[in-house]
C-alpha cells in the first residue's frame, strides 16, 4: 500500500498534468483495493506482454533478417545461430547455475543480514 503510494506520487512532479495522472493512476483520490488489484493485474499481465512481444520480434527478425545500414555485403561475416552462440550461452549458464549451487550449499550465510544473527530479547520483541 505505502509504496504504491510513494512510487505513484512521484508523478506529481511532472508539470501541468502531474496530479491529474496520479489521479488517473488510483482510480480517486488515494490508494485503495482497487488500485491495487489494478497494479496486481498489470504485474500479472507485464511478463507475458513482454515474451509475446520478444517472440514477436525475433519471428520478423527471422522471416526478413537484419538490416544492413552500410549497405556493404556481409554475407560471408555470418556465423550460425545455433551451434555456436547456443552452446556459448548454455556454457555461460551452467557456469553461473554452479557458482550459485555452490554458494546456497557450501557458504548459505555469506549474503545474510548480520542482524539475523542477534538473538532475540523476549522481554523487548513483542509476542
Amino acid at each position: 500500500f505505502w509504496g504504491a503510494t510513494v512510487i505513484t506520487n512521484l508523478l506529481s512532479a511532472i508539470p501541468y498534468i502531474g496530479n491529474s495522472l496520479v489521479q488517473w493512476l488510483w482510480g480517486g483520490f488515494s490508494v485503495d483495493n482497487a488500485t491495487l488489484t489494478r497494479f496486481f493485474a498489470f504485474h500479472l499481465l507485464l511478463p507475458f506482454i513482454i515474451a509475446a512481444m520478444t517472440m514477436i520480434h525475433l519471428i520478423f527478425l527471422h522471416e526478413t533478417g537484419s538490416t544492413n545500414p552500410a549497405g556493404l555485403n556481409s554475407d560471408t561475416d555470418k556465423i550460425s545461430f545455433h551451434p555456436y552462440f547456443s552452446y556459448k550461452d548454455l556454457l555461460g549458464f551452467a557456469i553461473l547455475l554452479i557458482a550459485l549451487i555452490a554458494l546456497a550449499l557450501f557458504s548459505p550465510n555469506l549474503l545474510g543480514d548480520p542482524d539475523n544473527f542477534t538473538p532475540a530479547n523476549p522481554l523487548v520483541t513483542p509476542p
